[in-house]
């Protein structure tokens, strides 16, 4: 028959262990919680991505700053609400990011590779453009999306939102 020191503290030893097996756990949850922004599926080049729609001057602004990762087939997409040359950099954005600038028919005008963090050399459309999407940086090379390719923009993402 056990005693009761031993009666205590088995419950106890299974509840430690059982918290050190959940943080444990917690390493493998996603490093970024999700934003809270409209997607739309988009099909570019063989592949679909869900693309968050950053429409407001704050989501534009913001884009995929701090985010530790993003799932191959996501990204995000930036409306803008005329076409015009664009500029991008990557403050505070720790992904290494593939950007394609569209313009309002949803042709490929340009496309770049951005480094993480890059704050002294910016990426310009080189031609006017109405939307921008960020993918992860080899989603080139994964869906064969390529400059003058024509895409079709999804009805949700042809707005962009006016703060209130």
């Amino acid at each position: 028959m056990p005693s009761k020191p031993n009666a205590y503290l088995r419950p106890l030893l299974a509840l430690s262990l059982g918290a050190l097996l959940l943080a444990g756990c917690k390493t493998n949850a996603p490093a970024s919680a999700p934003s809270g922004l409209p997607e739309v599926q988009m099909q570019i080049g063989k592949l679909t991505y869900n693309l968050e729609v950053a429409a407001t001057p704050d989501t534009l602004e913001y884009g995929l700053m701090r985010r530790d990762s993003m799932p191959e087939d996501h990204g995000m997409i930036f409306v803008f609400a005329d076409e015009r040359p664009l500029t991008f950099w990557m403050k505070d954005t720790r992904i290494p990011l593939f950007i394609l600038f569209l313009d309002h028919t949803g042709k490929v005008v340009s496309a770049a590779h951005m480094k993480p963090y890059e704050t002294v050399h910016t990426t310009p459309s080189g031609y006017p453009a109405q939307y921008a999407i960020e993918l992860n940086d080899d989603a080139d090379q994964n869906s064969g999306v390529k400059v003058g390719d024509a895409l079709k923009i999804p009805a949700a993402a042809t707005q962009p939102i006016e703060n209130k």
